[in-house]
């Protein structure tokens, strides 16, 4: 199979940059201080597990076609294609905010033993938040994977480097520029609906997306963290075609009206499922950290609800067990 060329389109989706930070196209909305503590003073979050026990799972073979793609945790996926492994905005600290040790604590642990990894040839960043961007495990990557190729958006230079990434390993992207990884291989950056922010740096000083991986027998979608829009995923689909597989956002949604501009709800998650053309999806972000409001398992039990009122296939959208691998 040829991995088919981007579609040339005109009036794609674009970040707009001004006085030095990214906005979405359209309706941007940054959260004030004051929206915050509305939101902590007029809600209580539902409790979680305080501890979910959990086994690691196998780190899988590398299929000869398509992928393999084990959930290690919120949006750490390990995908392993015929000759590449990467791994999606890597997470093995216990806390997801600063230094790895403060702010809200996982659930359970990693789907997968950070030592069992196989040789990584990708990994891929989706934007600067802790719970997708840890430091502490990159750092750990940059020493064990010295062959990695590190992906992320505009702006994560320096980032970059304090994880320990020379220069020649860094590739950054605005939204629809592609890279090659191997003969055939071809990674493309995605818009996404979000935004970017942490300690050090300016509130959306580095950019967020989606990332398209297109392959001689595969395609995969890592959506990244993004709220719906209704403009941005025909868009993708438009231009790059739909692939086998998404790798779908569906939790941290709760309350709406603080987060409908920043997460979708399990129902939108199915939207963009569609608006994609995925052949099939898994659902992601969720059921590891607290983030929000709603309880550990609703976003798998509302996703569920959502596959079957758009009359999809149960196995179109599916959740997976922490360690567990799907081949699609």
């Amino acid at each position: 199979m040829t991995v088919p060329e981007p579609t040339p389109e005109l009036n794609l989706p674009r970040p707009e940059f001004r006085a030095g930070r990214f906005q979405n196209p359209r309706r941007h909305q940054d959260r004030s201080w004051w929206e915050v503590l509305r939101w902590k003073l007029t809600t209580r979050p539902a409790p979680w597990p305080d501890r979910i026990p959990l086994t690691p799972g196998t780190v899988p073979p590398a299929p000869a076609a398509g992928v393999n793609a084990t959930w290690v945790g919120h949006s750490t996926f390990l995908l392993r294609f015929a000759g590449l492994s990467v791994l999606t905005d890597p997470q093995w600290s216990e806390c997801a905010g600063p230094f790895g040790r403060l702010g809200p604590r996982r659930a359970h642990a990693p789907g997968l033993r950070f030592e069992d990894l196989p040789p990584l040839d990708a990994i891929l960043l989706s934007h600067d938040h802790y719970d997708h961007c840890d430091l502490p495990t990159l750092r750990r990557l940059a020493r064990a994977h010295p062959a990695a190729r590190l992906f992320a958006p505009l702006g994560f230079a320096r980032l970059a480097a304090r994880a320990g990434f020379a220069p020649a390993r860094v590739h950054l992207s605005d939204w629809w520029q592609t890279h090659e990884l191997l003969p055939g291989y071809r990674i493309t950056a995605t818009p996404a609906r979000h935004w970017g922010n942490r300690l050090s740096g300016a509130r959306n000083a580095r950019l967020w997306c989606g990332w398209r991986l297109a392959t001689p027998g595969c395609g995969v979608h890592f959506v990244g963290d993004t709220a719906y829009d209704a403009d941005m995923f025909p868009a993708i689909r438009r231009h790059l075609g739909a692939p086998d597989l998404a790798l779908n956002p569906i939790g941290a949604y709760a309350p709406r009206w603080f987060m409908h501009e920043q997460h979708c709800a399990p129902s939108e998650a199915v939207n963009i499922h569609l608006a994609l053309g995925a052949r099939r999806s898994i659902g992601m972000h969720w059921g590891t950290f607290p983030l929000t409001d709603e309880p550990r398992d609703e976003p798998s039990q509302h996703l569920a609800t959502a596959v079957a009122e758009a009359r999809l296939p149960p196995d179109a959208f599916t959740t997976l067990d922490p360690g567990a691998t799907l081949l699609a």
